[in-house]
């Protein structure tokens, strides 16, 4: 398919600007940078700073103010996997076809990778705010006002960026995931789970993309609103996956959730009930998107592609 080979393009870019920001696996520390690396190296669709940089674009936004960003959100999405494969939530041997790092490095190093992660996201974002001097001559005080919005989208950002992953966004999801397994949830509960878990993160990438172009509060909203929907078509698309894909496609175990005693939306309405609502959710984001000023044509196709996927 072509959306697949222009995706692709995109991830090797994406990708890049990541490695670019990953510390120097050096230092008696090395044995956590390396855990840091194999793990950030083992692929992945990366998504969410995908998604970043295409809503960035479509909103206007230019230049590299959000690649810190981007980087940051991968390293925030990835240290959450490794603390979701560890023994004492999913235990996972396999991610992305590639034995997972409390296998390679053992637990107590997989936690401490997951950790640093999750801290170097923070120190990388941050550096946001140096390229926003770097990047800007003051030469008189049209200059200084756009500086000083620069920074104020930065920051606002940043906020972004601290509460989506936490206990009001993605561990939020992922404590109520814990404590309910293995109750028959309620499709509100399940929401819950999803919106945070899954969602969180999303919708904090597209939602940052828009702040970081400058876009006002009704569209940033309306990115938001666009993100809970894909959020939702994605995590229910991946209950459909664990249940239909073998595990050459996924590259992890499948039926895991059985396994887990997970309640997922499968689960309580079966496949093709799954299937319509990923359509239902699918449809709703696109036509959000359609809505907003410029070519959206190549986020359309991502978040189609993305959502419908087959692993």
């Amino acid at each position: 398919m072509e959306i697949e080979a222009a995706i692709r393009e995109k991830v090797k870019d994406v990708e890049a600007v990541i490695y670019d920001y990953m510390p120097e696996d050096v230092g008696l520390q090395k044995t956590v940078i390396d855990a840091m690396h194999y793990t950030m190296q083992a692929g992945g669709k990366r998504i969410r700073p995908l998604l970043m940089q295409e809503v960035y674009r479509l909103l206007g936004g230019s230049d590299k103010v959000v690649e810190p960003f981007m980087a940051a959100m991968e390293m925030i999405h990835t240290y959450s996997l490794i603390h979701d494969d560890l023994p004492a939530l999913d235990n996972d041997d396999f991610r992305r076809g590639r034995k997972t790092a409390h296998i390679v490095y053992g637990e107590a190093m997989a936690i401490l990778a997951g950790d640093s992660l999750l801290n170097y996201a923070y120190e990388t974002a941050v550096k946001a705010f140096d390229m926003i001097q770097a990047s800007q001559e003051k030469k008189g005080i049209e200059d200084l006002k756009r500086e000083l919005a620069s920074r104020k989208n930065v920051e606002y950002a940043l906020q972004i960026l601290a509460a989506k992953p936490g206990i009001y966004g993605m561990i939020g999801g992922q404590t109520a995931d814990v404590e309910l397994t293995g109750t028959r949830l309620t499709k509100e509960q399940l929401a819950y789970i999803y919106e945070n878990k899954t969602g969180a993160l999303i919708e904090a990438s597209m939602m940052i993309g828009a702040v970081l172009a400058g876009a006002d509060n009704g569209i940033i909203e309306k990115i938001r609103k666009t993100a809970y929907n894909v959020g939702m078509a994605f995590q229910i698309q991946d209950d459909i996956l664990d249940e239909t894909a073998s595990f050459e496609e996924l590259g992890k175990p499948i039926h895991s959730d059985e396994k887990n005693e997970k309640v997922t939306f499968v689960t309580l309405y079966g496949i093709k009930e799954a299937e319509k609502e990923v359509e239902r959710l699918s449809e709703e984001a696109i036509t959000i998107i359609r809505e907003l000023k410029g070519d959206s044509s190549f986020l359309i196709d991502i978040i189609g592609y993305l959502i419908h996927r087959k692993n």
